[in-house]
């Protein structure tokens, strides 16, 4: 087990050279000249092109460029931000609590949604309620996330004059205003993910249900509880937490748009804040944490997949 978690730890390393190299190279390959829309945005921030250019490092080659952008965020420096000429990891370690929080409570909205659905849609196979659960689940891949944000801003103010908490209040100052004001992206962040895990988890209990150790189990007399969530769900449960690894890059997508819908002052709305006023520092640094979280975590599923399933072995 350590020699897989070692050799999957080194195979991030081209992952990551290629992720950075995207990440840098990306920002340049933008249409237009950067530095001349930055000057009209930035008038007082440089004389001329040449200071700015000098102050960002432009007119050096892009490969020294690039390997002193590495060099920085290896030491946990991404750069100044334009805008607030402040550290950008000092931005991001303020935001990305905020993102994190948010992520989570989807998160775990999605799972209290979709599992037990899933697992009922398939003892339940071919009744009506199989076919209401389906169709729910079809309906959360359906509905986009932006969208029933807007209705839940737009149609409660409408109908009773009320409107979602608008004003962030930190967990840690007051956790009823906090918890007031995530639940609903995070409900509907939880929604978005749901559809694709529910008809994952029906898909594989109806393929562990038919299998003969379920027979045998049910033979035996154990209880048809303990058969299926002892027996069947453990077994199905392998392909889930697969497939949630991948359904991170929704979740990270979901959240920078529910974060400016409900104004949450997380990394998503830094990004957009960012993109806005073309910060080329933050918009990189932001994308890089998002891609190190997306590849550090699905070295956490795979962890998780081998110590779920012990038939896998690992030489």
């Amino acid at each position: 087990m350590q020699q897989y978690i070692l050799r999957r730890v080194i195979l991030m390393v081209p992952t990551l050279f290629g992720v950075t190299l995207l990440v840098f190279g990306m920002i340049r390959l933008l249409p237009g000249d950067a530095v001349t829309m930055m000057m009209q945005d930035y008038g007082g921030y440089a004389k001329d092109l040449e200071d700015l250019r000098n102050k960002l490092g432009l007119t050096k080659p892009f490969h020294e460029q690039y390997l002193a952008w590495v060099w920085g965020a290896l030491q946990g420096n991404l750069g100044t931000s334009l805008r607030n000429n402040t550290p950008v990891m000092d931005e991001l370690v303020q935001r990305m609590p905020v993102t994190f929080e948010l992520g989570m409570l989807g998160l775990a909205v999605s799972l209290i949604i979709s599992i037990p659905l899933g697992v009922y849609s398939a003892v339940k196979q071919d009744s009506l309620s199989d076919y209401i659960a389906r169709s729910a689940a079809i309906t959360m891949l359906a509905v986009p996330g932006f969208w029933l944000g807007t209705l839940a801003i737009t149609l409660p103010s409408i109908w009773w004059q009320w409107t979602p908490p608008l004003r962030y209040t930190q967990f840690s100052v007051d956790a009823g205003k906090n918890l007031s004001q995530m639940l609903l992206p995070a409900l509907i962040l939880g929604i978005g993910l749901s559809g694709t895990i529910m008809r994952l988890t029906r898909a594989q209990m109806l393929e562990i249900l038919r299998q003969d150790f379920i027979r045998t189990a049910r033979s035996k007399g154990l209880a048809e509880r303990t058969v299926i969530f002892l027996h069947a769900l453990r077994n199905a449960i392998i392909p889930v937490v697969t497939i949630l690894g991948l359904q991170l890059t929704v979740l990270v997508s979901g959240t920078v748009v529910l974060e400016n819908i409900f104004v949450v002052p997380g990394t998503g709305r830094l990004l957009i804040e960012a993109i806005s006023y073309r910060d080329f520092p933050v918009v990189q640094g932001i994308m890089l944490i998002f891609a190190v979280l997306i590849i550090a975590s699905n070295l956490m599923v795979d962890i998780i997949y081998a110590w779920l399933d012990p038939r896998i072995r690992y030489s």
